[in-house]
C-alpha cells in the first residue's frame, strides 16, 4: 500500500508529476457561485486537486474558484476532459484552448480524453501527446478505457497515459484492470464512489461506519486510497466537502478490505465503456 498522510498528499504518476490523492469533482455543480463557492471553499480547507470537464459547462466557475481561494496556481492540480464532440486532432486541440480560456489558466495539470470514442481517441491522443511535448499540460491521459481500449491505444502511442478514471466503487471493482494499469504504470482514478449514493442503502456500511466511528462515505473514500485509487468526491455542500476529506486519522484493517473487495458484482451505475451513444 502506498503511504497515505493527509489531504495534500500524492501519488506519483508515470512522468514523476505528483498527483495529489484526494480532490473536488465538480460534475453537476452548477456554473456560478455554487461551483466557485465549492472550489474556493475546498482550496481554502486544504484540497489541492480540483478535478472538471468541458462537459460539465462549469469551467468557468472553476476558474474563477481558484483565483478567489488565494491558494497560489503552481500549488493546485487542475483536471479537465475533451469532450466526445471534440474529439479527433484539431478539434482537441481547439477544446483544449477552449478549455484554457475558460478556465482561464495558462495550462493544466491533467488533460484526459472523456470517453473511448471508436475511430476517434487514437487521432485524439495524437493531439493530447502534441499538447503534452508542448508543455502545456503536465500529464495526459484516459477516462472509461477498459483493458482492450488501453491496449488498441498504446499500440499507437508514443506515450503511455499517465491516469485512468473509471467509475470506481465496491459493485464494480475490476481488479483485472486496476492490475493492468499497475502493471504498466497508469494510475487508477475513481468517479462515482458512493455508487449514485447506493452505498448508503448498504447494511454492510452501516456496520463498517459503526465500527471505525466514521461516516459511509469515509469508509468508502479510504477504501479507494488503501487500494491505490485517486478519488475526486463531488460535493457543493461545505459540510460535504470537509467530511470527505475527514479520512486521514485512521486506516481499513485488510480483513474489511477483502470484504469491500469481495462486494464486487460487476455491476454499473454509469454507461459502459463497450456500449455508450453520445
Amino acid at each position: 500500500m502506498r503511504k497515505i498522510t493527509d489531504l495534500q498528499g500524492t501519488f506519483e504518476l508515470n512522468n514523476g508529476v505528483q498527483m495529489p490523492y484526494f480532490g473536488l469533482g465538480v460534475y453537476l455543480s452548477k456554473d456560478g457561485n455554487e461551483v466557485i463557492n465549492a472550489v474556493k471553499y475546498a482550496l481554502e480547507n486544504g484540497y489541492r486537486h480540483i478535478d472538471t470537464a468541458s462537459i460539465y459547462k462549469n469551467e468557468k466557475g472553476v476558474g474563477e474558484g481558484i483565483k478567489q481561494s488565494g491558494v497560489t496556481r503552481e500549488d493546485i492540480f487542475v483536471v479537465s476532459k475533451v469532450w466526445n464532440s471534440d474529439q479527433g486532432y484539431d478539434t482537441t486541440l481547439k477544446a483544449f484552448d477552449d478549455s484554457l480560456k475558460r478556465l482561464d489558466l495558462d495550462y493544466l495539470d491533467l488533460y484526459l480524453v472523456h470517453w473511448p470514442k471508436e475511430g476517434l481517441y487514437k487521432d485524439t491522443w495524437r493531439a493530447m501527446e502534441k499538447l503534452y511535448k508542448e508543455k502545456r499540460v503536465r500529464a495526459i491521459g484516459v477516462s472509461n478505457f477498459l483493458k482492450h481500449h488501453l491496449e488498441d491505444l498504446m499500440g499507437a502511442a508514443e506515450i503511455v497515459p499517465m491516469v485512468n478514471q473509471m467509475e470506481f466503487h465496491p459493485y464494480l471493482v475490476q481488479q483485472e484492470l486496476i492490475d493492468f494499469c499497475h502493471e504498466n504504470g497508469i494510475q487508477y482514478e475513481a468517479w462515482s464512489p458512493m455508487m449514485q449514493g447506493h452505498i448508503f442503502e448498504m447494511e454492510e456500511f452501516k456496520g463498517l461506519a459503526e465500527k471505525y466511528n466514521k461516516t459511509i462515505a469515509q469508509i468508502v473514500l479510504r477504501w479507494d486510497l488503501q487500494k491505490g485509487v485517486v478519488t475526486i468526491p463531488k460535493s457543493a455542500k461545505n459540510s460535504r466537502i470537509l467530511a470527505n476529506a475527514d479520512i486521514f486519522d485512521f486506516e481499513l484493517q485488510a480483513s474489511d478490505m477483502a470484504l469491500l473487495d469481495a462486494m464486487d458484482q460487476g455491476k454499473r451505475f454509469g454507461p459502459d465503456p463497450d456500449n455508450f451513444d453520445f
